[in-house]
């Protein structure tokens, strides 16, 4: 079959370039007519023409008009453009990754701007990109349309994909500038012994891991309470193993220890960090322990601490969602968690081809939660806000 295709292929080639347009339509309908079923999308495979010049063709085969010699000749360097060229795919991945959604996890990706929007907004900076181009360039790049998925988590703000933006505009000129990065979370808690792991191992047939057949904390060692430091710019992770509470507290000892532990070893120069993460919970945009801990940091490292939260109900889209944690989960699916040890050992052996490295160790720091900050301490801490949506963005400098 694919020396069948060879030869029509070759044959084809040989005569196009003798004939003008609407003389290569009809032949191409002859050809397609000629092989029957599934002909169509056979000559367009092989020769690269849009369908709609093949049925163009067959229409006028039908009518019976005779194709005018000269007529419908294609200037140099008309027609259907087969590839995208990378300077302006360059362009395009500049505009839509800000916008990118779907399921984090998955490598199949959609964008919610349309592709007329993205050839309009194209246009604007002068690049010259029609809709179906856009189109096949998202395609070759892993990009599909796709049908609505469950993954809302409740109730979106009107700039939601402004912040989203802002956040992507301030991780570029970090990086840009040499200064690190680092998107922050806790994963959700895990009980220590002899419980079931969700996934599945390779063993011998018939021999599967025997666990408790309920999960009670009576029965467990303890709680591990993960939380991760992912460094954008490196592509290193840090996970502190907490076995308390998450508070905030635990979530800037998080920090911290990744900063004297692995962060000042590859950023020692720096003069500022940049902070991503969600908007709830322990990094609360709201919490005045996360900001009252992050001020201690601060005055320790000298470092000014500028954050930026993900606004409510955009958890998923978090870095450190799809560039650790899913690893993590993937590296100890299946595997009864049954030590603080073996917890260490599962996410500290976490690799990708891309080349994330993990380290990790357990916090045994005792966290209390119901920690209050007095309005006068608030009032101490040296915090600028930003003029766009400063509840979201701040910067935490240094106490001189």
């Amino acid at each position: 079959m694919e020396e069948d295709d060879k030869k029509l292929a070759d044959k084809i080639n040989s005569f196009l370039p003798y004939l003008n347009e609407a003389q290569k339509r009809v032949y191409l309908a002859t050809e397609t007519n000629h092989l029957g079923r599934g002909g169509k999308a056979r000559i367009e495979r092989l020769i690269g023409v849009s369908h709609n010049t093949i049925g163009k063709g067959q229409r006028e085969l039908g009518a019976g008009a005779p194709a005018v010699p000269g007529e419908g000749i294609r200037k140099k360097g008309g027609g259907r453009k087969k590839k995208i060229t990378p300077g302006i795919w360059g362009e395009i991945a500049a505009f839509i990754e800000p916008h990118e959604r779907g399921e984090p996890e998955s490598p199949l990706q959609w964008v919610s701007k349309s592709l007329r929007n993205i050839e309009a907004a194209l246009k604007k900076k002068g690049v010259a990109a029609s809709y179906r181009i856009i189109g096949e360039g998202l395609k070759e790049k892993g990009f599909s349309l796709q049908a609505n998925r469950k993954t809302y988590e409740g109730k979106g703000h009107r700039d939601r994909d402004a912040q989203f933006e802002f956040i992507s505009r301030k991780v570029k000129g970090y990086l840009a500038e040499g200064q690190p990065v680092i998107s922050v979370d806790a994963k959700k808690r895990e009980l220590v012994g002899n419980f079931k792991n969700n996934g599945a191992e390779w063993r011998k047939k018939g021999s599967p891991v025997d666990v408790n057949a309920y999960d009670f904390l009576t029965d467990a060692e303890g709680v591990a309470i993960p939380y991760g430091i992912y460094d954008m710019g490196r592509n290193k992770g840090w996970v502190n193993v907490g076995i308390t509470k998450d508070t905030a507290e635990f979530a800037v000892q998080s920090i911290r220890n990744w900063w004297y532990k692995m962060g000042i070893y590859y950023h020692a120069n720096a003069t500022s960090l940049l902070i991503t993460a969600d908007g709830g919970g322990s990094n609360s945009s709201k919490g005045k322990l996360w900001k009252y801990e992050l001020q201690k940091l601060a005055n320790e490292t000298g470092m000014d601490l500028r954050v930026a939260h993900f606004p409510p109900a955009t958890s998923k889209w978090n870095k450190i969602e799809h560039r650790l944690f899913s690893y993590i989960s993937k590296n100890w699916r299946g595997r009864p968690l049954v030590s603080y040890q073996v917890i260490v050992q599962l996410i500290a052996s976490t690799r990708t081809g891309t080349g994330l490295d993990v380290e990790c160790e357990v916090d045994r720091g005792v966290y209390r939660t119901g920690v209050k900050i007095s309005d006068a301490q608030m009032e101490e801490i040296n915090i600028e806000r930003s003029q766009f949506h400063g509840e979201w963005n701040y910067t935490i400098w240094p106490q001189m």
